[in-house]
Protein backbone atom coordinates (compact mmCIF):
# COMPACT_ATOMS: atom_id res chain seq x y z
CA UNK A 1 0.00 0.00 0.00
CA UNK A 2 1.19 3.48 -0.55
CA UNK A 3 1.65 5.91 2.39
CA UNK A 4 -1.63 7.90 1.97
CA UNK A 5 -3.40 4.70 2.17
CA UNK A 6 -1.54 3.62 5.36
CA UNK A 7 -2.26 7.19 6.66
CA UNK A 8 -5.87 7.12 5.87
CA UNK A 9 -6.26 3.59 7.83
CA UNK A 10 -4.72 4.85 10.77
CA UNK A 11 -7.28 8.04 11.28
CA UNK A 12 -9.93 5.38 10.21
CA UNK A 13 -9.03 3.30 13.15
CA UNK A 14 -8.21 6.01 15.36
CA UNK A 15 -11.53 7.10 15.05
CA UNK A 16 -12.92 4.09 15.68
CA UNK A 17 -10.80 3.92 18.87
CA UNK A 18 -12.20 6.94 20.13
CA UNK A 19 -15.84 6.68 18.86
CA UNK A 20 -15.85 3.38 20.73
CA UNK A 21 -13.41 4.13 23.93
CA UNK A 22 -13.59 7.96 24.71
CA UNK A 23 -16.60 10.46 25.83
CA UNK A 24 -15.15 12.66 22.91
CA UNK A 25 -18.43 14.07 21.37
CA UNK A 26 -18.41 12.29 17.93
CA UNK A 27 -19.21 15.48 16.07
CA UNK A 28 -15.11 16.89 16.94
CA UNK A 29 -14.01 13.50 16.57
CA UNK A 30 -15.47 13.56 13.12
CA UNK A 31 -14.19 17.45 11.99
CA UNK A 32 -10.98 16.79 13.35
CA UNK A 33 -10.31 13.57 11.30
CA UNK A 34 -11.76 16.18 8.19
CA UNK A 35 -8.86 18.35 9.26
CA UNK A 36 -6.20 16.29 9.23
CA UNK A 37 -6.96 14.72 5.78
CA UNK A 38 -7.28 18.44 4.17
CA UNK A 39 -4.13 19.55 6.43
CA UNK A 40 -2.36 16.58 5.24
CA UNK A 41 -3.06 16.96 1.68
CA UNK A 42 -5.09 13.85 1.52
CA UNK A 43 -7.84 15.22 0.52
CA UNK A 44 -8.89 18.32 -1.33
CA UNK A 45 -11.08 21.20 0.71
CA UNK A 46 -13.61 20.47 -2.14
CA UNK A 47 -13.77 16.46 -1.51
CA UNK A 48 -13.45 17.01 2.23
CA UNK A 49 -16.14 19.12 2.43
CA UNK A 50 -18.74 16.58 -0.14
CA UNK A 51 -20.99 15.53 2.61
CA UNK A 52 -21.99 18.95 3.62
CA UNK A 53 -23.52 19.47 -0.07
CA UNK A 54 -25.07 15.58 -0.31
CA UNK A 55 -29.07 15.29 -0.54
CA UNK A 56 -29.59 12.31 2.00
CA UNK A 57 -27.78 14.30 4.55
CA UNK A 58 -30.23 17.51 3.67
CA UNK A 59 -33.02 15.11 3.34
CA UNK A 60 -32.51 13.92 7.23
CA UNK A 61 -32.05 18.17 8.35
CA UNK A 62 -35.43 18.83 6.28
CA UNK A 63 -37.21 15.64 8.05
CA UNK A 64 -36.37 16.76 11.79
CA UNK A 65 -38.58 20.26 10.45
CA UNK A 66 -41.47 17.29 9.59
CA UNK A 67 -41.18 15.44 12.40
CA UNK A 68 -41.17 18.59 14.77
CA UNK A 69 -44.26 19.76 13.40
CA UNK A 70 -45.81 16.20 14.26
CA UNK A 71 -44.59 16.37 17.89
CA UNK A 72 -45.85 20.11 18.46
CA UNK A 73 -49.14 19.57 17.47
CA UNK A 74 -49.68 16.40 19.10
CA UNK A 75 -50.42 14.24 15.95
CA UNK A 76 -47.79 11.30 17.39
CA UNK A 77 -49.57 10.75 20.71
CA UNK A 78 -52.82 10.99 18.91
CA UNK A 79 -52.13 8.32 16.47
CA UNK A 80 -50.40 6.53 19.54
CA UNK A 81 -52.91 6.43 21.94
CA UNK A 82 -55.78 5.54 18.98
CA UNK A 83 -53.49 3.13 18.24
CA UNK A 84 -52.42 1.23 21.40
CA UNK A 85 -55.77 1.44 23.23
CA UNK A 86 -56.37 0.01 26.55
CA UNK A 87 -54.32 -4.26 26.56
CA UNK A 88 -55.63 -5.89 29.66
CA UNK A 89 -52.54 -8.81 29.67
CA UNK A 90 -48.75 -8.44 28.78
CA UNK A 91 -49.05 -10.28 25.15
CA UNK A 92 -51.57 -7.51 24.32
CA UNK A 93 -49.81 -4.71 25.57
CA UNK A 94 -46.60 -6.27 23.71
CA UNK A 95 -48.32 -6.40 20.09
CA UNK A 96 -49.91 -2.92 20.49
CA UNK A 97 -46.61 -1.88 20.84
CA UNK A 98 -44.85 -3.46 18.21
CA UNK A 99 -47.73 -2.86 15.62
CA UNK A 100 -47.64 0.84 15.35
CA UNK A 101 -44.56 1.68 16.84
CA UNK A 102 -42.96 -0.20 13.78
CA UNK A 103 -45.71 1.19 11.36
CA UNK A 104 -44.77 4.74 12.43
CA UNK A 105 -41.59 4.21 12.61
CA UNK A 106 -41.27 3.79 8.85
CA UNK A 107 -43.08 7.07 8.05
CA UNK A 108 -41.20 9.41 10.39
CA UNK A 109 -37.78 9.42 12.92
CA UNK A 110 -37.51 6.53 15.15
CA UNK A 111 -36.03 8.24 17.92
CA UNK A 112 -38.99 10.32 18.09
CA UNK A 113 -41.67 7.84 17.54
CA UNK A 114 -40.13 6.11 20.68
CA UNK A 115 -39.66 9.63 22.62
CA UNK A 116 -43.29 9.67 22.47
CA UNK A 117 -44.45 6.12 23.33
CA UNK A 118 -42.23 6.08 26.46
CA UNK A 119 -44.67 7.55 28.81
CA UNK A 120 -47.67 6.04 27.14
CA UNK A 121 -45.60 2.34 27.90
CA UNK A 122 -44.67 3.11 31.51
CA UNK A 123 -48.23 3.64 32.19
CA UNK A 124 -49.24 0.57 30.71
CA UNK A 125 -46.77 -0.78 32.81
CA UNK A 126 -47.66 0.59 36.28
CA UNK A 127 -51.69 0.08 35.56
CA UNK A 128 -51.34 -3.13 34.30
CA UNK A 129 -48.18 -4.01 37.35
CA UNK A 130 -46.13 -5.40 34.52
CA UNK A 131 -42.05 -4.48 34.96
CA UNK A 132 -41.59 -1.75 31.81
CA UNK A 133 -38.50 -3.83 31.37
CA UNK A 134 -40.82 -6.52 29.13
CA UNK A 135 -42.29 -3.70 26.44
CA UNK A 136 -39.82 -0.74 26.44
CA UNK A 137 -36.59 -2.87 24.60
CA UNK A 138 -39.18 -4.31 22.05
CA UNK A 139 -40.36 -0.66 21.94
CA UNK A 140 -37.35 0.31 20.73
CA UNK A 141 -36.13 -2.69 18.17
CA UNK A 142 -39.71 -2.79 16.79
CA UNK A 143 -39.05 0.94 15.93
CA UNK A 144 -35.65 0.30 14.30
CA UNK A 145 -37.05 -2.55 11.94
CA UNK A 146 -39.77 -0.65 11.39
CA UNK A 147 -37.28 1.91 10.27
CA UNK A 148 -35.59 -0.26 7.70
CA UNK A 149 -39.09 -0.82 5.52
CA UNK A 150 -39.27 2.88 3.69
CA UNK A 151 -36.35 5.35 2.38
CA UNK A 152 -37.57 8.02 5.23
CA UNK A 153 -37.84 5.48 7.91
CA UNK A 154 -34.15 6.14 9.22
CA UNK A 155 -31.66 8.87 8.19
CA UNK A 156 -29.23 5.36 7.63
CA UNK A 157 -31.49 4.74 4.83
CA UNK A 158 -30.60 8.57 3.47
CA UNK A 159 -27.36 8.59 3.85
CA UNK A 160 -26.62 5.44 1.78
CA UNK A 161 -29.33 6.42 -0.76
CA UNK A 162 -27.12 10.39 -0.67
CA UNK A 163 -23.77 8.59 -1.74
CA UNK A 164 -25.43 6.33 -4.76
CA UNK A 165 -26.78 9.39 -5.99
CA UNK A 166 -23.67 10.75 -5.93
CA UNK A 167 -21.14 8.23 -6.84
CA UNK A 168 -22.87 6.08 -9.23
CA UNK A 169 -26.25 7.97 -9.75
CA UNK A 170 -28.75 5.62 -8.79
CA UNK A 171 -31.59 6.90 -7.09
CA UNK A 172 -34.21 4.66 -4.19
CA UNK A 173 -37.84 5.10 -4.66
CA UNK A 174 -39.46 5.85 -1.07
CA UNK A 175 -40.58 1.81 -0.82
CA UNK A 176 -37.76 -0.23 -2.76
CA UNK A 177 -36.68 -0.97 0.62
CA UNK A 178 -39.73 -2.69 1.85
CA UNK A 179 -39.48 -5.91 -0.83
CA UNK A 180 -37.21 -7.02 2.29
CA UNK A 181 -38.05 -4.65 5.04
CA UNK A 182 -41.50 -5.86 4.96
CA UNK A 183 -40.49 -9.16 5.72
CA UNK A 184 -37.39 -8.40 8.68
CA UNK A 185 -40.46 -6.27 10.40
CA UNK A 186 -42.42 -9.80 10.36
CA UNK A 187 -39.73 -12.57 11.41
CA UNK A 188 -38.28 -9.90 13.74
CA UNK A 189 -42.05 -9.10 15.40
CA UNK A 190 -42.80 -12.67 15.79
CA UNK A 191 -39.35 -14.19 17.56
CA UNK A 192 -40.29 -10.71 20.11
CA UNK A 193 -43.85 -11.39 20.61
CA UNK A 194 -42.86 -14.85 21.11
CA UNK A 195 -39.34 -14.70 23.10
CA UNK A 196 -39.42 -11.12 24.46
CA UNK A 197 -41.49 -11.93 27.70
CA UNK A 198 -38.92 -15.29 28.12
CA UNK A 199 -35.53 -13.29 27.56
CA UNK A 200 -36.22 -10.04 29.36
CA UNK A 201 -35.83 -10.04 33.25
CA UNK A 202 -38.19 -9.03 35.64
CA UNK A 203 -37.20 -5.82 36.36
CA UNK A 204 -38.81 -2.34 37.66
CA UNK A 205 -37.19 1.25 35.81
CA UNK A 206 -35.30 4.04 37.27
CA UNK A 207 -38.74 6.29 38.03
CA UNK A 208 -38.29 9.08 39.97
CA UNK A 209 -40.20 8.92 43.30
CA UNK A 210 -42.83 11.70 44.57
CA UNK A 211 -41.97 11.14 47.78
CA UNK A 212 -38.61 12.88 47.50
CA UNK A 213 -40.21 15.29 44.64
CA UNK A 214 -41.23 18.81 45.02
CA UNK A 215 -45.02 18.21 45.14
CA UNK A 216 -47.38 20.35 43.46
CA UNK A 217 -51.47 20.29 43.41
CA UNK A 218 -52.64 20.80 40.02
CA UNK A 219 -56.12 21.57 38.69
CA UNK A 220 -57.16 20.58 35.21
CA UNK A 221 -60.78 20.28 33.87
CA UNK A 222 -62.70 18.66 31.37
CA UNK A 223 -63.30 20.28 27.84
CA UNK A 224 -66.98 19.77 26.57
CA UNK A 225 -66.09 19.44 23.52
CA UNK A 226 -62.85 17.07 24.17
CA UNK A 227 -62.73 13.48 23.52
CA UNK A 228 -62.86 12.76 27.40
CA UNK A 229 -66.42 12.98 28.28
CA UNK A 230 -67.93 10.12 28.39
CA UNK A 231 -64.57 7.97 29.03
CA UNK A 232 -63.83 6.54 32.43
CA UNK A 233 -60.96 7.16 33.96
CA UNK A 234 -59.14 4.41 33.19
CA UNK A 235 -59.82 4.88 29.58
CA UNK A 236 -58.75 8.31 29.53
CA UNK A 237 -55.50 7.37 30.45
CA UNK A 238 -55.50 9.52 33.55
CA UNK A 239 -55.16 6.47 36.24
CA UNK A 240 -51.03 5.92 36.49
CA UNK A 241 -49.37 9.02 35.54
CA UNK A 242 -45.80 8.91 35.63
CA UNK A 243 -45.13 12.16 37.97
CA UNK A 244 -48.81 12.18 39.90
CA UNK A 245 -51.83 10.95 40.75
CA UNK A 246 -55.50 11.95 40.69
CA UNK A 247 -56.75 12.61 44.35
CA UNK A 248 -60.34 14.51 43.33
CA UNK A 249 -62.83 15.43 41.07
CA UNK A 250 -65.02 18.61 42.27
CA UNK A 251 -68.46 18.10 39.60
CA UNK A 252 -70.90 20.67 40.11
CA UNK A 253 -69.60 21.65 43.39
CA UNK A 254 -69.23 18.29 44.73
CA UNK A 255 -66.06 16.77 46.04
CA UNK A 256 -65.43 13.42 45.03
CA UNK A 257 -62.26 11.77 47.01
CA UNK A 258 -61.01 8.71 46.75
CA UNK A 259 -62.48 8.09 42.39
CA UNK A 260 -62.59 4.90 41.24
CA UNK A 261 -60.91 3.83 37.84
CA UNK A 262 -64.18 3.06 36.33
CA UNK A 263 -65.53 6.35 37.14
CA UNK A 264 -67.29 8.24 33.81
CA UNK A 265 -66.05 11.63 33.35
CA UNK A 266 -68.53 14.56 32.65
CA UNK A 267 -67.74 18.08 31.09
CA UNK A 268 -66.69 20.79 33.21
CA UNK A 269 -65.32 18.41 35.84
CA UNK A 270 -62.09 19.79 37.68
CA UNK A 271 -60.02 17.03 38.32
CA UNK A 272 -56.80 17.81 41.32
CA UNK A 273 -53.52 15.94 40.64
CA UNK A 274 -51.05 15.52 43.36
CA UNK A 275 -46.90 14.87 42.35
CA UNK A 276 -44.05 16.58 41.24
CA UNK A 277 -43.52 19.32 38.45
CA UNK A 278 -43.62 16.71 35.77
CA UNK A 279 -47.20 15.84 36.45
CA UNK A 280 -48.35 19.10 35.27
CA UNK A 281 -46.43 18.69 31.68
CA UNK A 282 -48.08 15.07 31.43
CA UNK A 283 -51.43 16.54 31.71
CA UNK A 284 -50.65 19.79 29.19
CA UNK A 285 -49.87 16.50 26.75
CA UNK A 286 -53.55 15.33 26.99
CA UNK A 287 -55.94 16.15 24.55
CA UNK A 288 -59.47 17.31 26.39
CA UNK A 289 -57.92 18.96 29.25
CA UNK A 290 -57.12 22.34 30.04
CA UNK A 291 -56.22 24.14 33.08
CA UNK A 292 -58.71 24.80 35.45
CA UNK A 293 -57.03 28.16 37.00
CA UNK A 294 -59.16 31.06 36.33
CA UNK A 295 -56.35 33.46 35.47
CA UNK A 296 -54.71 30.91 33.16
CA UNK A 297 -57.06 31.89 30.53
CA UNK A 298 -56.34 36.22 30.92
CA UNK A 299 -53.13 35.65 29.96
CA UNK A 300 -52.27 37.25 26.79
CA UNK A 301 -50.16 34.59 25.39
CA UNK A 302 -51.53 31.55 22.87
CA UNK A 303 -52.00 28.20 24.31
CA UNK A 304 -49.07 26.66 22.25
CA UNK A 305 -46.70 29.06 22.89
CA UNK A 306 -46.96 28.99 26.85
CA UNK A 307 -44.95 26.29 28.94
CA UNK A 308 -44.02 25.49 32.27
CA UNK A 309 -41.58 26.98 35.23
CA UNK A 310 -40.06 26.83 38.30
CA UNK A 311 -39.47 29.91 40.23
CA UNK A 312 -37.81 30.12 43.94
CA UNK A 313 -39.20 33.42 45.75
CA UNK A 314 -35.84 35.28 46.13
CA UNK A 315 -35.56 37.85 49.44
CA UNK A 316 -36.19 40.70 47.49
CA UNK A 317 -39.26 39.52 45.72
CA UNK A 318 -41.91 42.78 45.65
CA UNK A 319 -44.87 40.45 46.99
CA UNK A 320 -42.97 39.03 50.15
CA UNK A 321 -45.87 38.25 52.63
CA UNK A 322 -48.93 39.32 50.58
CA UNK A 323 -51.29 36.86 49.46
CA UNK A 324 -50.85 36.17 45.81
CA UNK A 325 -54.14 38.06 44.95
CA UNK A 326 -52.96 41.13 46.77
CA UNK A 327 -49.55 40.86 44.73
CA UNK A 328 -51.42 41.42 41.44
CA UNK A 329 -48.44 38.73 40.71
CA UNK A 330 -50.21 37.73 37.07
CA UNK A 331 -50.55 41.07 36.03
CA UNK A 332 -46.85 41.78 37.09
CA UNK A 333 -45.13 38.63 35.54
CA UNK A 334 -47.55 37.50 32.51
CA UNK A 335 -47.51 34.30 33.93
CA UNK A 336 -50.21 32.29 36.28
CA UNK A 337 -49.19 30.51 39.41
CA UNK A 338 -50.93 26.76 39.33
CA UNK A 339 -49.25 25.48 42.72
CA UNK A 340 -46.78 26.40 45.12
CA UNK A 341 -44.60 24.17 46.85
CA UNK A 342 -42.73 25.01 50.53
CA UNK A 343 -40.27 22.91 52.00
CA UNK A 344 -40.78 20.21 49.21
CA UNK A 345 -44.48 19.76 50.27
CA UNK A 346 -47.81 21.33 48.39
CA UNK A 347 -49.53 24.04 49.94
CA UNK A 348 -53.14 23.05 50.49
CA UNK A 349 -56.35 25.59 49.90
CA UNK A 350 -56.90 28.36 47.28
CA UNK A 351 -54.10 29.60 45.63
CA UNK A 352 -55.06 33.06 45.75
CA UNK A 353 -54.98 33.36 49.70
CA UNK A 354 -51.25 32.00 49.84
CA UNK A 355 -48.80 34.70 51.58
CA UNK A 356 -45.43 34.40 49.59
CA UNK A 357 -42.08 33.37 51.97
CA UNK A 358 -38.79 33.46 50.33
CA UNK A 359 -38.18 29.91 49.15
CA UNK A 360 -41.50 29.07 48.14
CA UNK A 361 -41.32 26.93 44.85
CA UNK A 362 -43.90 28.34 42.48
CA UNK A 363 -45.42 26.33 39.30
CA UNK A 364 -45.88 28.98 36.72
CA UNK A 365 -47.84 29.11 33.22
CA UNK A 366 -46.12 31.54 31.51
CA UNK A 367 -44.91 32.47 27.64
CA UNK A 368 -41.64 30.72 26.26
CA UNK A 369 -39.62 34.03 27.05
CA UNK A 370 -39.89 34.35 30.89
CA UNK A 371 -36.92 32.37 31.60
CA UNK A 372 -34.70 34.48 30.34
CA UNK A 373 -36.32 37.69 31.24
CA UNK A 374 -35.94 36.72 35.47
CA UNK A 375 -33.04 34.29 35.10
CA UNK A 376 -30.68 37.12 36.67
CA UNK A 377 -33.16 39.31 38.46
CA UNK A 378 -33.45 39.74 41.91
CA UNK A 379 -37.23 38.68 42.77
CA UNK A 380 -36.45 35.05 42.48
CA UNK A 381 -33.16 32.85 43.40
CA UNK A 382 -33.73 29.86 40.70
CA UNK A 383 -35.55 30.04 37.11
CA UNK A 384 -36.01 26.93 35.42
CA UNK A 385 -38.51 25.65 32.56
CA UNK A 386 -39.64 22.02 32.50
CA UNK A 387 -38.45 20.78 29.22
CA UNK A 388 -41.23 19.80 26.70
CA UNK A 389 -43.86 21.12 28.81
CA UNK A 390 -45.22 23.84 25.65
CA UNK A 391 -49.11 22.45 25.51
CA UNK A 392 -49.48 20.60 21.60
CA UNK A 393 -51.01 22.52 19.25
CA UNK A 394 -54.13 19.71 18.84
CA UNK A 395 -55.62 21.62 16.49
CA UNK A 396 -52.75 21.60 13.72
CA UNK A 397 -52.78 17.58 14.06
CA UNK A 398 -54.93 17.53 11.15
CA UNK A 399 -53.01 19.56 9.36
CA UNK A 400 -49.55 18.03 10.39
CA UNK A 401 -50.61 14.71 9.40
CA UNK A 402 -52.50 15.63 5.85
CA UNK A 403 -48.71 17.30 4.97
CA UNK A 404 -47.05 14.03 6.09
CA UNK A 405 -49.38 11.78 3.83
CA UNK A 406 -49.11 13.98 1.09
CA UNK A 407 -45.25 14.10 1.33
CA UNK A 408 -45.55 9.91 1.52
CA UNK A 409 -47.85 9.86 -1.79
CA UNK A 410 -46.34 12.17 -3.90
CA UNK A 411 -42.46 10.50 -3.44
CA UNK A 412 -43.80 6.97 -3.45
CA UNK A 413 -45.71 7.79 -6.39
CA UNK A 414 -42.46 9.77 -8.38
CA UNK A 415 -43.95 13.44 -8.83
CA UNK A 416 -41.05 14.58 -6.43
CA UNK A 417 -37.86 13.45 -5.33
CA UNK A 418 -37.48 12.44 -1.24
CA UNK A 419 -35.53 15.79 -0.75
CA UNK A 420 -37.79 17.54 -2.84
CA UNK A 421 -40.74 16.34 -1.14
CA UNK A 422 -39.00 17.00 2.14
CA UNK A 423 -38.62 20.58 1.20
CA UNK A 424 -41.92 21.21 0.63
CA UNK A 425 -43.84 19.46 3.41
CA UNK A 426 -41.15 21.29 5.90
CA UNK A 427 -41.98 24.37 4.51
CA UNK A 428 -46.01 23.19 4.69
CA UNK A 429 -45.29 23.09 8.54
CA UNK A 430 -44.24 26.10 8.56
CA UNK A 431 -46.79 27.96 6.62
CA UNK A 432 -49.60 25.90 8.41
CA UNK A 433 -47.96 27.17 11.73
CA UNK A 434 -47.56 23.64 12.89
CA UNK A 435 -44.88 24.85 14.57
CA UNK A 436 -42.86 28.32 14.70
CA UNK A 437 -39.83 28.75 12.62
CA UNK A 438 -38.07 29.51 16.39
CA UNK A 439 -38.66 25.79 17.15
CA UNK A 440 -37.75 24.40 13.87
CA UNK A 441 -34.05 25.82 14.56
CA UNK A 442 -34.27 24.38 17.54
CA UNK A 443 -35.46 20.59 16.39
CA UNK A 444 -32.12 20.41 13.86
CA UNK A 445 -29.86 18.29 15.70
CA UNK A 446 -26.69 19.62 14.45
CA UNK A 447 -24.78 17.76 15.71
CA UNK A 448 -26.03 14.28 14.13
CA UNK A 449 -25.76 16.31 10.89
CA UNK A 450 -22.20 17.18 11.48
CA UNK A 451 -21.01 13.24 11.90
CA UNK A 452 -22.82 12.23 9.20
CA UNK A 453 -21.54 15.09 6.66
CA UNK A 454 -17.74 14.81 8.19
CA UNK A 455 -17.99 11.06 7.86
CA UNK A 456 -17.96 11.16 4.19
CA UNK A 457 -14.58 12.71 3.77
CA UNK A 458 -13.17 9.25 5.49
CA UNK A 459 -15.12 7.43 2.79
CA UNK A 460 -13.72 9.58 0.45
CA UNK A 461 -10.08 9.39 1.63
CA UNK A 462 -10.48 5.33 1.06
CA UNK A 463 -11.99 5.49 -2.41
CA UNK A 464 -8.90 8.20 -3.35
CA UNK A 465 -5.89 6.21 -1.95
CA UNK A 466 -7.34 3.07 -2.39
CA UNK A 467 -7.55 1.91 1.03
CA UNK A 468 -11.14 0.78 0.33
CA UNK A 469 -9.66 -1.78 -1.93
CA UNK A 470 -7.03 -3.34 -0.36
CA UNK A 471 -9.68 -3.94 2.95
CA UNK A 472 -11.83 -5.80 0.27
CA UNK A 473 -8.67 -7.58 -0.78
CA UNK A 474 -8.36 -9.00 2.78
CA UNK A 475 -12.16 -9.37 3.09
CA UNK A 476 -12.06 -11.54 0.22
CA UNK A 477 -9.44 -14.07 1.41
CA UNK A 478 -10.25 -16.84 -1.44
CA UNK A 479 -9.97 -16.06 -4.99
CA UNK A 480 -13.56 -18.42 -6.26
CA UNK A 481 -15.17 -16.60 -2.80
CA UNK A 482 -19.25 -16.56 -3.76
CA UNK A 483 -20.78 -13.19 -3.86
CA UNK A 484 -22.88 -14.63 -1.46
CA UNK A 485 -19.88 -15.85 1.42
CA UNK A 486 -19.01 -11.81 0.15
CA UNK A 487 -22.13 -10.16 0.92
CA UNK A 488 -22.52 -12.04 4.09
CA UNK A 489 -18.98 -11.23 5.35
CA UNK A 490 -20.02 -6.63 4.68
CA UNK A 491 -23.07 -7.51 6.59
CA UNK A 492 -20.84 -8.81 9.35
CA UNK A 493 -18.43 -6.59 9.22
CA UNK A 494 -20.85 -3.34 9.64
CA UNK A 495 -22.64 -4.85 12.10
CA UNK A 496 -19.59 -5.03 14.03
CA UNK A 497 -19.34 -1.53 13.08
CA UNK A 498 -22.86 0.05 13.93
CA UNK A 499 -21.99 -1.36 17.70
CA UNK A 500 -19.30 0.20 18.07
CA UNK A 501 -19.96 3.85 16.80
CA UNK A 502 -22.89 5.09 15.21
CA UNK A 503 -24.57 3.57 12.42
CA UNK A 504 -24.20 6.63 10.34
CA UNK A 505 -21.19 6.42 10.31
CA UNK A 506 -20.65 2.90 9.87
CA UNK A 507 -22.74 3.05 6.55
CA UNK A 508 -20.54 6.05 5.46
CA UNK A 509 -17.16 3.87 6.70
CA UNK A 510 -18.43 0.89 4.85
CA UNK A 511 -19.93 2.01 1.93
CA UNK A 512 -16.60 2.36 -0.30
CA UNK A 513 -15.17 -0.74 0.99
CA UNK A 514 -18.97 -2.52 -0.18
CA UNK A 515 -18.66 -1.45 -3.58
CA UNK A 516 -14.52 -2.04 -4.14
CA UNK A 517 -15.90 -5.36 -2.83
CA UNK A 518 -18.31 -6.03 -5.69
CA UNK A 519 -16.01 -4.17 -8.28
CA UNK A 520 -13.49 -7.17 -7.58
CA UNK A 521 -15.97 -9.95 -7.52
CA UNK A 522 -17.12 -8.46 -11.40
CA UNK A 523 -21.10 -8.43 -9.50
CA UNK A 524 -23.73 -5.26 -9.54
CA UNK A 525 -22.93 -3.43 -6.38
CA UNK A 526 -26.89 -2.34 -5.89
CA UNK A 527 -26.97 -6.13 -3.51
CA UNK A 528 -23.82 -4.58 -1.37
CA UNK A 529 -25.43 -1.13 -0.99
CA UNK A 530 -28.52 -2.55 0.58
CA UNK A 531 -26.79 -4.71 2.96
CA UNK A 532 -25.07 -1.80 4.65
CA UNK A 533 -28.68 -0.24 4.96
CA UNK A 534 -30.31 -3.24 6.44
CA UNK A 535 -26.90 -3.92 8.70
CA UNK A 536 -26.24 -0.44 9.99
CA UNK A 537 -29.45 -0.47 11.29
CA UNK A 538 -29.62 -4.18 13.05
CA UNK A 539 -28.11 -2.92 16.07
CA UNK A 540 -29.68 -4.43 18.85
CA UNK A 541 -26.82 -6.20 21.25
CA UNK A 542 -25.67 -3.03 22.85
CA UNK A 543 -27.43 0.17 24.05
CA UNK A 544 -24.43 2.71 22.07
CA UNK A 545 -25.17 1.36 18.93
CA UNK A 546 -28.90 3.10 18.37
CA UNK A 547 -30.01 5.85 19.93
CA UNK A 548 -33.57 4.54 20.48
CA UNK A 549 -31.75 1.73 22.81
CA UNK A 550 -29.78 4.33 25.14
CA UNK A 551 -33.35 6.46 25.69
CA UNK A 552 -35.04 2.88 27.24
CA UNK A 553 -32.16 2.00 29.19
CA UNK A 554 -33.07 4.25 32.35
CA UNK A 555 -36.93 4.18 32.10
CA UNK A 556 -36.30 0.09 31.67
CA UNK A 557 -34.20 -0.59 34.33
CA UNK A 558 -31.95 -2.60 31.85
CA UNK A 559 -28.53 -3.50 32.13
CA UNK A 560 -25.54 -4.22 28.93
CA UNK A 561 -26.40 -8.01 29.33
CA UNK A 562 -29.92 -7.62 28.61
CA UNK A 563 -29.19 -6.14 25.39
CA UNK A 564 -27.13 -9.37 24.31
CA UNK A 565 -29.93 -11.73 25.71
CA UNK A 566 -32.62 -10.53 23.32
CA UNK A 567 -30.38 -8.74 20.62
CA UNK A 568 -27.70 -11.29 19.93
CA UNK A 569 -30.33 -13.60 18.55
CA UNK A 570 -32.70 -11.41 17.16
CA UNK A 571 -29.17 -10.08 15.07
CA UNK A 572 -29.36 -13.64 14.15
CA UNK A 573 -32.48 -13.88 12.61
CA UNK A 574 -32.51 -10.70 11.08
CA UNK A 575 -28.97 -11.27 9.27
CA UNK A 576 -29.94 -14.78 7.68
CA UNK A 577 -33.47 -13.03 6.48
CA UNK A 578 -31.78 -10.16 5.12
CA UNK A 579 -28.81 -11.40 3.39
CA UNK A 580 -30.92 -14.26 2.05
CA UNK A 581 -33.42 -12.29 0.72
CA UNK A 582 -31.34 -8.79 -0.60
CA UNK A 583 -29.57 -11.28 -3.90
CA UNK A 584 -33.35 -12.31 -4.51
CA UNK A 585 -35.28 -8.80 -5.11
CA UNK A 586 -31.28 -7.39 -6.70
CA UNK A 587 -29.57 -9.79 -8.44
CA UNK A 588 -25.80 -10.00 -8.24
Amino acid sequence: MELTALITLGVVATVLFTLALTRIAPDVTLMAALAFLVISGILTPGEALVGFSNPGVMTIAVLYVVAAGLKETGAIQWVAHSLLGQPKRLQQAQLRVLLPASGLSAFMNNTTVVAMFIPAVQEWAQRLRLPPSKLLLPLSYAAIIGGTCTLIGTSTNLVVDGLLQSEKGVSLGMFDLAWVGVPLLFVGGIFLYCFADRLLPDRLGVLEQLESAREYSVEVSVEPKGPLPGKTIQEAGLRSLSHGYLADIERDGRLMTAVPPDTQLQAGDILVFIGAPECARELRRIHGLKPATGDVHKLDIAHHHRCLVEAVIGPDFAGLRQTVKESRFRSRYQAVILSISRGGRRLPGKVGSIRFQVGDTLLLETGQEFVEQYRYRKDFLLVSALNDSTPPNFRKAPWALAILGAMVASSALGLLTILEAAFLAGGAMLMTQCLPASKARRYVDLSVLIVIAASFSLGAAMNKTGAAGQIAQWLMFADDLSPWLALALVYAMTVAFTELITNNAAAVLMFPIAMAVAEQLGVNFMPFALTIMFAASASFMTPLGYQTNLMVLGPGGYRFSDYMRLGAPLSVLVAITAVGLIPLVWRF
